[in-house]
């Protein structure tokens, strides 16, 4: 992102120190690395950085040294730390030690990309607290919402007469649709455009952290609680605070979250009196939450709380008048990232594009015109350069799972797990999504099959 400092990486291996500077300056931030703790330290006090991200494994100095005399440097500075899957109890420790975030190896350049964004947020938000200035920062703010729908347009419509509100917004909608975008938007037309504007995603929340992560905490509140915690209703001010994925959140967290609501005012960890609060709350979930009321697995109270202003985003397969206009911008998007020069679609590519059935929505379609930008030799992009299935090999592909005599349904939703894992690269997120069930679900599912092989 323009004028703002580079964020420091800090890993052993050459390898993954080109793969994350290669991955983030795609995405508009600048980079600089190092290959161990001392070095990295070396840079950190030479040089301005927005946020650092360490390997847990780094050779010399490990992660979590460099956490440690990062926060006694710089106690703002955000830092995330990357661990094996395996290390989860180890991310858990660096969260308590004051790490803002960690991501699990391996991940995909979607999941690196929104937590370094929510990272930065957090660095907006503590240097308000720590200046008293203003902190400008709405993160999406240059990102379009690209649409010739008229039931899209009607929503965007709500969106800027609500917004100036401080009315908490409930967005619903499948994945892909661009849920978290509608959200930037609100903020972007509120009366506090200035504000911190900050997403959390409430499955990725570990259960022991969520209300640290949230409210904050005191010092000495519980073992490893070194010093205050600042937590995200508190951090964002007068901006926005979306949290992503709120059917995920665990059902004691929910009934707090409901008070905060009720109350508008938090309390730390450990904390002696409430703190008020001024966020403007928009909740995001992908799952219809009426149903998760009547499975027992949300709130009903909860959920009138939060359903003030609903807004649901249609899914692109009706909202087809998008597709054209979508598919062009993605291409001189990545055109532009990866110094192509393709002129357009071609018509045929253009039919298979509108015929699609787009069960990923925008997300999807923008993954098929970015492989097709970097795949196309030619001026133009082709039917061929798309890779999407037709009718045909779907159904070859469905079933491709063949259903024996003798087979538990178990072992054929393990089965089908396996296989959906292995088509899209061990993508978890995006295996989920394919799936119809939420990333920890899908975690626990796993930890399930492990645990079966190890016994």
């Amino acid at each position: 992102m323009q004028d703002m400092p580079p964020i420091l990486v800090v890993d052993s291996q050459p390898d993954m120190r080109t793969e994350l500077e290669q991955c983030l300056n795609r995405v508009g931030f600048s980079v600089e690395s190092a290959s161990d703790g001392a070095e990295a330290l070396d840079m950190f006090k030479s040089v301005k950085y927005s946020m650092v991200i360490a390997d847990e494994q780094s050779s010399g100095r490990g992660g979590l040294d460099v956490l440690n005399s990062v926060k006694q440097i710089s106690p703002f500075m955000p830092v995330v730390i990357m661990t094996a899957q395996g290390s989860v109890h180890n991310a858990v420790g660096a969260m308590q030690a004051g790490a803002c975030d960690y991501i699990l190896k391996p991940f995909s350049i979607e999941i690196l990309e929104k937590t370094v964004k929510n990272a930065i947020g957090v660095w907006a938000g503590q240097a308000e607290l720590k200046s008293g200035g203003e902190a400008v920062h709405s993160l999406k703010a240059g990102k379009e919402i690209i649409t010739r729908s008229p039931k899209l347009k009607d929503i965007l419509k709500q969106a800027r007469d609500i917004a100036p509100s401080n009315a908490t917004v409930l967005i619903q909608g499948e994945s892909g649709t661009g849920k978290e975008l509608l959200a930037a938007y609100v903020h972007r037309h509120s009366l506090h455009p200035e504000a911190p504007y900050l997403a959390i995603n409430c499955a990725a929340l570990p259960e022991t952290l969520a209300e640290s992560e949230l409210f904050g905490h005191e010092k000495g509140s519980f073992t490893g609680a070194v010093g205050r915690k600042i937590g995200k209703f508190e951090l964002v001010k007068m901006g926005t605070l979306v949290l992503d994925e709120i059917s995920e959140m665990p059902l004691p967290l929910q009934a707090k979250l409901l008070r905060v609501l009720q109350e508008r005012e938090i309390d730390r960890v450990g904390g002696t009196r409430p703190i008020p609060i001024s966020a403007r709350i928009i909740a995001i979930s992908n799952v219809d939450l009426k149903q998760a009321v009547k499975d027992g697995k949300f709130r009903e109270d909860l959920y009138y709380r939060i359903n003030v202003i609903p807004l649901r985003l249609p899914p692109l397969r009706q909202r087809r008048e998008d597709i054209e206009a979508l598919a062009c911008y993605f291409m001189e998007k990545y055109c532009r990232l990866n110094h192509k020069e393709i002129s357009g679609i071609d018509t045929g590519a253009m039919d298979v594009l509108l015929n699609h059935t787009w069960g990923g929505n925008v997300r999807e379609l923008e993954n098929t015109i970015e492989r097709a930008v970097l795949i196309a030799g030619g001026r133009h992009i082709s039917p061929q350069n798309l890779l999407l299935e037709t009718s045909e090999n779907r159904a070859q592909s469905s079933g491709a799972i063949r259903v024996k005599a003798g087979l538990t349904v178990r072992n054929m939703e393990k089965e089908l797990i396996f296989r959906t894992l292995q088509d899209v690269n061990d993508n978890r997120t995006q295996a989920a999504e394919l799936l119809g069930i939420s990333i920890r679900t899908l975690r626990n599912k796993l930890r399930e099959y492990k645990e079966e092989t190890a016994s």
